[in-house]
């Protein structure tokens, strides 16, 4: 039996040189995503990327937490009520 939860996981990515790492992570976990959307925000010099995620919870905060480890990227995480159950 495994538990998901729909989540949504904010990135703000400073350091240009971390940009690919972020894709990296993402592409791993691209299972689990359901949807993205990425802003350059061009006169700030910074990118904005939010992420949509159904996974058990231990999962998104992996991902999470792996995501705020790279140099430049902060990221944080907010948790719906929405919880599945899937038999298998």
């Amino acid at each position: 039996m495994m538990v998901t939860r729909v989540a949504v996981i904010g990135i703000l990515i400073e350091d240009p040189d971390s940009v690919e790492q972020v894709n990296a992570l993402l592409h791993r976990y691209a299972p689990y995503i359901l949807g993205r959307m990425g802003i350059p925000y061009r006169e700030k010099n910074i990118n904005i990327v939010s992420i949509a995620i159904d996974a058990p919870q231990d999962v998104t905060n992996a991902l999470s937490g792996e995501l705020g480890k790279l140099p430049g990227v902060n990221a944080k995480t907010a948790y719906s009520h929405v919880i599945t159950t899937i038999e298998g």
